[in-house]
């Protein structure tokens, strides 16, 4: 847990403000313990969180805070660095426009910028989606590709972890059939290099054993259901080993990830994106939360879309959202910044 007196500031982007963004904030800052971890600023748009806390939550204050320094940091009160201001066209439930999208894209890159400069401790970011991205111009797949290109990160990857549950993913999204394709041995020993940092870094875990994923049933049986684990999987984990990184695997998915519940392994490296995704979602799947590793600053995100079809009905849980900002509190408190 932060230390109180310090509590890092962490930047809440909004996400999309015509989905549950602005609703699942409102929760999140209603929660006591959020206050006690952290300092959070939410950066977004102002008429949108006025309608959320309207709807929501009318006894809350807005707080309009034009720098970091400017926030009130308090229960009772939303701190909100205003970056639009959204007309009613551009703010329909679930109907994302150009303008809303630029909106959308503009939080993220400043809270970026004030990661960067160090005014903020790391970001914790609301649910996009890619139409509201495309609608603004940005051709990015998501979050994670824009905030590697704007922070110059050369390598990074996506951890999901719910609790002491952690999957990183060695392919993203792909069909299955491209994986083993995309699958060579120096990027997984990347990969695992990345993850052994991070896990050391951000989470407390070093020295604690990595699990690598098989791709194929019973780690390939030998070669009878498939060779990747011989040619690729398992040289890279060899290579890891002399390098001294705490890497063990491959182990047959079906009964590793018992293991991993029970406490075996600080994280698996999973092949592709349901190997990792089932069962982390199967565990959690109203608190998971998305971490990017290998990016300068401490980034952690919902693990859910923008729900338009919740959106202005209440009803999304901020669970997800809550747990996103104590994992990027506790990461920033292990890197024992003061921002």
């Amino acid at each position: 847990m932060a230390d109180p007196k310090i509590r890092p500031l962490l930047a809440l982007t909004m996400g999309d403000p015509v989905g549950v963004g602005p609703e699942i904030i409102v929760k999140a800052l209603t929660d006591a313990r959020i206050y006690q971890l952290c300092r959070p600023l939410v950066i977004g748009d102002l008429p949108a969180l006025e309608r959320a806390r309207q709807m929501l939550d009318p006894a809350l204050k807005i707080n309009l805070a034009d720098s970091p320094e400017a926030g009130h940091y308090r229960l009772g009160t939303i701190d909100l660095a205003a970056l639009s201001q959204l007309q009613p066209g551009d703010l329909r439930y679930g109907e994302p426009t150009p303008a809303s999208g630029k909106a959308m894209v503009s939080y993220i890159l400043t809270a970026i910028d004030l990661a960067l400069l160090k005014k903020v401790a790391g970001i914790v970011t609301g649910p996009i989606s890619k139409l509201s991205m495309n609608l603004s111009g940005h051709a990015y797949p998501g979050h994670t590709e824009l905030l590697a290109e704007k922070t110059g990160a050369p390598e990074y990857a996506m951890m999901l972890a719910g609790g002491d549950f952690r999957v990183v993913l060695a392919t993203i999204h792909c069909a299955l059939a491209e994986v083993p394709r995309l699958l060579n041995r120096d990027g997984l020993l990347r990969l695992f290099r990345l993850t052994v940092k991070a896990l050391a870094q951000d989470f407390g875990l070093e020295g604690v054993p990595l699990a690598v994923a098989a791709l194929n049933p019973h780690a390939g049986e030998g070669g009878m259901f498939g060779r990747e684990e011989e040619e690729i999987i398992l040289p890279a984990v060899r290579e890891a080993q002399a390098q001294g990184l705490p890497i063990q695997g491959p182990f047959p998915a079906d009964t590793l990830f018992w293991r991993h519940r029970q406490g075996d392994f600080a994280a698996v490296v999973c092949m592709y994106h349901d190997q990792g995704l089932i069962p982390l979602k199967l565990l959690h799947f109203m608190d998971g939360v998305n971490v990017t590793l290998g990016l300068p600053i401490i980034r952690t995100s919902v693990d859910h879309g923008t729900a338009y079809d919740l959106a202005g009905t209440g009803q999304a849980a901020s669970l997800s959202l809550k747990a996103a900002i104590t994992v990027a509190a506790g990461m920033a408190a292990r890197r024992f910044s003061r921002i």
